[in-house]
């Protein structure tokens, strides 16, 4: 039992789109990603997925509207709930996640964006 510094842990890497896990909470894990212009539509049938904006502004965009998620803000989408996350101008967003072990990146969808595995930081 360590704290974590996510700004430090953030530092450790530059990909976008490409999460990192920090740690696991039961059946739940904490991943940091960068995020930089736009990125799938895609959804989560069977697990909600938790957004932190720890950096930047994210702009979460739904079929009916987009949600602007600001510095020090979450925005939680709900499973089943079709969704594509991006950045404006060219601004990289540094996000945390909290969602379920068993949360495929990118849902159903297959992008050559998708990642099947997720390094720990």
């Amino acid at each position: 039992m360590k704290s974590i510094n996510i700004v430090a842990k953030h530092a450790e890497f530059s990909k976008e789109w490409h999460p990192h896990q920090i740690a696991v909470v039961d059946n739940m894990q904490v991943l940091l990603a960068k995020l930089k212009d736009a990125f799938v539509w895609h959804a989560h049938e069977n697990e909600d997925e938790l957004f932190q904006i720890i950096k930047g502004t994210l702009y979460m965009q739904f079929r009916d509207r987009t949600e602007v998620v600001k510095e020090g803000e979450i925005i939680v989408v709900p499973k089943g709930v079709e969704h594509n996350p991006m950045t404006k101008n060219g601004e990289v967003v540094h996000v945390l996640l909290f969602e379920k072990l068993s949360t495929a990146h990118t849902g159903k969808v297959q992008h050559e964006k998708t990642q099947t595995k997720y390094p720990k930081i």
